[in-house]
């Protein structure tokens, strides 16, 4: 039912999480549902998709985290993967061809509002707001993977040097998961990182190492996705770049997590199409999130008592600002907007989002539409 209702990004997907779960059915107590947010907005990933998965785990352990993360994400991934079935449609028609530059649009406007928001969310500060332009001009100088890396081995490092932590929360999980089940899902998340960073390529093991560097990267916000998947998928030519732009914005108008983004992109990918490329482009990029999850878990009370950790990733969330700064650049530059009606469209769905806080399916299908009639 959250997977087919929960509009509106993570953040309202966890007030939806806490109104079914917290206060209506009363499976998790306040404090207990506050010490699963903080692991999760901590870990790399997902924050809603590791959310459900972890409510799942505590109510009926590993079938029960599977169920969960179904349940929330497969409404999307079929209404992403339809839409790829029809890109075709899409680009033979001329009213299907604008609604596709109206997504375009759409995603522009969205990607700006995302680096304004976490920009004041996550750069509050002097210090935090030189390691955003820091990460910036790492990422200009040293594009691609290694860029990336970069910019969070820089911001991680600069956060427990520089900055003051932030206090830790003392509310504890009561989940029944050892701490030799967390070990090996550390293991197991690292060893697929390690080959997915190792092997490259195409075919189905070079789509699922693409998506699955990507799903271990993404931190600070469900938007620090896209200038990793342009990389992972765009760079190569798996993907032309107008077509990316439109799944990520036809992905604002769905329910459920921003991530499902990768069953449009897998079943339109050169590297391994239809329905085997949605399901392993799906599978890969949320799998290192949920293995972080239940392999931190167990740990995950003492873990974040050292301040050490906190102030880290204080600093990276403040690098990331610059690499999604880098991406909405990279938008710009693909020649998007063509004319003075596709600025006006971007720039009032920009001033929809930000000053109005319309809902972005509104703003979406009011690009769309905008756009098709123009």
């Amino acid at each position: 039912m959250l997977g087919l209702t929960s509009f509106g990004g993570p953040v309202a997907h966890l007030g939806y999480f806490r109104r079914e779960f917290v206060d209506r059915r009363k499976w998790l107590s306040e404090p207990e549902y506050a010490a699963i947010l903080g692991l999760c907005q901590f870990l790399p990933g997902p924050a809603s998709s590791q959310t459900g998965f972890c409510i799942g785990l505590m109510r009926a352990r590993w079938l029960g985290g599977l169920a969960a993360w179904a349940g929330f994400t497969l409404p999307s991934a079929v209404l992403m993967f339809l839409f790829a079935r029809e890109a075709p449609w899409f680009k033979v028609s001329h009213l299907g061809a604008g609604l596709l530059h109206g997504l375009q649009l759409a995603a522009i406007a969205v990607v700006a509002q995302a680096v304004w928001t976490m920009a004041r969310n996550l750069c509050p500060d002097t210090p935090r707001r030189a390691l955003a332009v820091v990460g910036l001009l790492v990422v200009n100088l040293v594009p691609g993977s290694i860029g990336q890396l970069a910019v969070l081995a820089v911001g991680a490092g600069a956060g427990m040097l520089f900055l003051k932590p932030p206090a830790a929360a003392a509310a504890e999980t009561n989940i029944n998961l050892s701490r030799r089940a967390g070990a090996l899902c550390l293991a197991a998340f690292l060893l697929l990182l390690a080959f997915a960073v190792v092997v490259r390529g195409g075919g189905d093991v070079g789509l699922f190492n693409a998506f699955y560097r990507t799903g271990a990267l993404v931190f600070g916000g469900g938007h620090v996705v896209l200038p990793l998947l342009h990389d992972a998928i765009v760079s190569p030519g798996w993907v032309p770049p107008g077509a990316f732009l439109a799944g990520y914005g036809a992905a604002q108008a769905m329910p459920g997590p921003l991530f499902t983004v990768a069953a449009y992109l897998g079943a339109l990918s050169s590297a391994g199409s239809g329905v085997q490329g949605a399901a392993i482009a799906v599978a890969a990029i949320f799998l290192p999130g949920l293995l972080l999850v239940a392999g931190i878990l167990p740990f995950w009370h003492e873990f974040r008592q050292r301040a050490g950790v906190a102030a880290a990733v204080a600093g990276l969330n403040a690098a990331v600002v610059g690499l999604l700064a880098y991406a909405l650049i990279g938008l710009l530059r693909f020649g998007t907007i063509h004319n003075a009606f596709d600025f006006a469209i971007a720039l009032l769905a920009l001033l929809a989002l930000t000053l109005r806080n319309t809902p972005p399916i509104f703003v979406v299908a009011g690009c769309a539409v905008a756009a098709a009639i123009i």
